[in-house]
């Protein structure tokens, strides 16, 4: 069997996260690492036991939703409320950090920030992260491969099954067939 990346493993984490979002506009998740084990997690979604942007809608002042605290902030608050260091942690966050996040996640100490997406990648967040020595890379999610993989899979578990002759076997195969759209050539 072939392993995803590390990179891929806690970006996709990042995406998990992103489903709890709360926020309408763009749902975002961020995943902080140390030592190549999670710390923290954070989705955008508003304070604790208050409105939520799903319930009222968004909250929007020049342009920004400010009912929600952002993904990252969420994840280094989780730390700071936990007591745990982010000095030398690396972030994984399904969208490029908006600057304010960006500045705390200088002075959080991290290392690098992982991101998958483009978002108003702001010019000045970029130089601040360059000029304190902290890594950025673009990683995309791939699960392309591992669609293709799990396809052919399933296309031969199949064909396993469709070679009983069993009629409820076929009934499955069909019902599958149909669900996962498979090309049976």
């Amino acid at each position: 069997m072939e392993r995803i990346t590390w990179n891929q493993y806690f970006m996709s984490q990042s995406y998990l996260l992103k489903s709890r979002s709360t926020c309408q506009r763009l749902a975002v998740g961020a995943v902080i690492v140390r030592d190549k084990r999670m710390i923290a997690g954070g989705y955008n979604g508003s304070v604790s036991g208050g409105v939520h942007c799903i319930d009222e809608g968004c909250y929007v002042v020049d342009g920004h939703c400010v009912r929600t605290i952002h993904a990252e902030m969420n994840a280094l608050l989780q730390c700071s409320k936990f007591g745990v260091a982010t000095e030398g942690a690396e972030i994984y966050v399904t969208h490029f950090p908006c600057l304010h996040c960006t500045k705390a996640i200088i002075q959080a100490g991290m290392k690098a920030v992982y991101y998958s997406e483009d978002y108003k990648n702001d010019p000045y967040a970029i130089e601040v992260l360059q000029q304190a020595g902290v890594r950025m890379q673009k990683v995309p999610v791939e699960t392309e491969p591992l669609q293709q993989k799990q396809k052919l899979l399933i296309r031969q578990m199949l064909e396993k099954l469709e070679s009983n002759g069993d009629p409820e076997s076929e009934q499955l195969v069909h019902e599958a067939s149909q669900l996962l759209k498979l090309d049976k050539q």
